[in-house]
């Protein structure tokens, strides 16, 4: 079994903050394939269900961000599961809006919800960190996360959505990087980005060709120089 947890808070006043988007996430997994109606267990919200032929148990803990462990520590211990049988699906303040990373063990990055996992659950299990941007400057920070995404954002906040469940076999069969492949070209990003072609500047001219085309000063018809010309160089057609 695999155990898919989305991080979060409870409460309907919480449902559409950018901490929630693990929520979120969840969610769209859940919509997506068959799962058992979501029930109470483990202090969490929980759905069971098939993804590319393993069982997945989909968990929302409703213990609070800060206490997440509890309700995933829990369920992992009743299924007798190791940390490599859990996915992790949070909140990212230092990723751009949209994009996403994936990978095993690591720091928890001052995410409180990942703090409590990591003392519940162990290390060793898969994080996807969703980006929700950084507000610019850490006064700002709770206000940022706890405060609900923007209408702007649903332009990539859907579709990273949908891309996350419609490939959720991938994530299931521990497909990393063909995930993030499609999570990426879901925001309309190339899987390999190409670096812009500069633009053709006017090729130099040699100092030779620009004194041939430079502006010559007139030679004169008339007066002392004329004469003087004429009779170095002659008249043109003699």
């Amino acid at each position: 079994m695999l155990i898919i947890a989305g991080l979060g808070n409870a409460g309907g006043k919480y449902a559409g903050n950018r901490h929630n988007i693990g929520f979120m996430a969840a969610d769209a997994i859940y919509r997506r394939h068959r799962f058992s109606p979501w029930s109470k267990k483990f202090k969490a919200e929980i759905a069971e269900g098939e993804i590319a032929g393993e069982k997945v148990l989909l968990i929302k803990p409703q213990t609070y961000m800060n206490l997440s462990g509890e309700a995933v520590g829990e369920a992992m211990r009743f299924y007798k599961l190791q940390p490599s049988d859990l996915v992790a699906i949070y909140d990212e303040l230092d990723l751009p809006p949209g994009k996403a990373r994936l990978k095993t063990g690591g720091g928890h990055g001052g995410h409180n919800g990942i703090k409590s996992l990591d003392a519940h659950c162990g290390k060793d299990y898969r994080r996807l960190r969703l980006g929700i941007g950084h507000p610019g400057v850490k006064e700002l920070v709770q206000h940022h996360v706890l405060g609900d995404f923007a209408k702007a954002d649903q332009a990539w906040l859907e579709p990273l959505l949908d891309a996350l469940a419609d490939n959720a076999d991938m994530l299931v069969r521990k497909e990393d990087s063909q995930l993030m492949n499609k999570l990426a070209l879901a925001l309309g990003a190339k899987a390999e980005e190409e670096k812009p072609k500069p633009e053709k500047k006017p090729t130099a001219k040699s100092h030779i060709h620009q004194a041939r085309n430079h502006n010559q000063p007139k030679i004169p018809a008339t007066g002392p120089m004329a004469e003087m010309l004429k009779k170095m160089f002659g008249n043109k057609g003699d």
